[in-house]
């Protein structure tokens, strides 16, 4: 149960509508037939109420209370639009989080490191951003560099300073000097064993792994004659991290390599690799591998990531994905737009298609215009009923169940190839 009297954040609050009903409309199942009118400005206020009492209970002196008041303030602003809320109250969310990764136990941090994510997330970038950065910057970094924190700490910080830079500095100086604190941390993955053909796994892994992609992720708003030099810098460096033991790793290395390749070819048409050949040999046999030691759902996952890689520094291909968010369409066309989307997508889990319709910050960040408001009238028009729901499930069972017989019928077609 839930130490002293936190009651989290739960899926009930997360329904609670703070700006409209659009961020239903993404599920046809969340609108009921005849369901009752819902007070608006009542269930306002009880979210308010709770969400005060979190932040009073992240002062608390119980650890587990406060790690519990942060992990409900995590899902609440993961799931809605709270930024009158939050506004009112920044100075004392930023002290909140500021006391917990400074004198926290590990999982404290790595709760507040999150919530920081999301407090940025939420405030986008602008002067009351750049406060909450000037203010939790230095910590974060502190906690980055020191050896004696835990590592799943200064991972969390990581990926929190990588994001927060990412939202609301303005100034050069501030970036640059953020990702030289996140290049002194992965690039110790390039120091290897020459005797050995390959990275050895420590448990720093995870810490260079979520540096990378930080730094990869600020890399992606630098000038081009910054992009440059780091890619001449990194560029020969990061193919012996295809090597490493760990998955997380090879796939970080080889998503940053793709992503180095096309930033290279934008700045330079003619951009030439030297060692291209014997990197699109590695490139190639990770897309193959077949490795009987490997997970057959890590082997998986790795082929098909690097199957995508080798299109891009080879091709210069990238496969379009579609992300489809209530009646809205975003197309995700480079590795830059996707490095930046997952990015996201892992602070926000399941609130991302929310904060893509509604935050004007990352709709900004994609390029998808003003929030799309939908009228009642709109809303109705696109509600299913549930007994077209299953007529409709049903159709796509049946149809489904037949096509799967059909292969699985061992007499089907034999005869006619003789």
């Amino acid at each position: 149960g839930q130490p002293r009297n936190v009651q989290p954040f739960s899926d009930e609050d997360a329904s609670i509508e703070t700006m409209s009903h659009c961020s239903g409309f993404s599920d046809p199942a969340s609108f009921t037939e005849d369901g009752p009118e819902v007070d608006e400005e009542a269930t306002q206020e009880d979210l308010e109420y709770k969400l005060k009492g979190f932040i009073d209970l992240t002062l608390d002196k119980s650890a587990k209370t406060r790690q519990a008041a942060l992990e409900s303030l995590k899902s609440a602003f993961s799931s809605k639009i709270l930024y009158e809320f939050i506004m009112e109250r920044r100075m004392t969310l930023t002290d909140s989080i500021e006391r917990c990764i400074k004198k926290g136990k590990s999982d404290e941090q790595c709760a507040a490191a999150g919530l920081a994510c999301l407090l940025c997330v939420q405030m986008g970038s602008g002067i009351e951003s750049e406060e909450i950065f000037k203010t939790l910057g230095p910590v974060l970094k502190k906690i980055v560099c020191d050896g004696t924190a835990s590592i799943q700490a200064r991972q969390a910080c990581a990926t929190c300073l990588g994001i927060c830079c990412f939202i609301v500095t303005d100034d050069i100086t501030e970036l640059y000097s953020t990702m030289e604190c996140l290049e002194n941390i992965f690039t110790k993955a390039y120091q290897r064993d020459r005797d050995t053909n390959g990275v050895s796994s420590t448990h720093n892994t995870v810490l260079h792994v979520s540096a990378l992609l930080a730094w990869t992720l600020l890399l992606t708003i630098c000038p081009m004659n910054e992009v440059k030099k780091k890619i001449e810098m990194h560029l020969h460096k990061l193919p012996s991290l295809l090597s490493c033991d760990d998955l997380n790793m090879r796939i970080a290395a080889g998503e940053t390599l793709a992503l180095l390749f096309e930033l290279a070819r934008e700045t330079d048409s003619d951009f030439f690799y030297e060692d291209m050949d014997l990197l699109t040999e590695k490139l190639r046999a990770l897309a193959t591998d077949g490795n009987k030691h490997r997970a057959k759902v890590d082997k998986r996952k790795q082929r098909s990531v690097f199957r995508d890689v080798l299109r891009a520094v080879e091709e210069r291909d990238f496969p379009t994905e579609m992300v489809k968010f209530g009646p809205e369409r975003m197309y995700i066309d480079c590795w830059v737009k996707k490095q930046t989307y997952e990015t996201f997508k892992e602070i926000l889990g399941s609130g991302m298609q929310y904060h893509l319709q509604s935050n004007d910050f990352l709709r900004n960040v994609f390029e998808l215009g003003p929030p799309v408001m939908l009228d009642a009238a709109t809303l109705k028009t696109m509600k299913i009923s549930r007994f077209e729901r299953h007529l409709y499930n049903s159709a796509a069972f049946k149809a489904r169940t037949k096509a799967r017989s059909k292969c699985r019928d061992k007499r089907a077609d034999v005869g006619e190839f003789f």
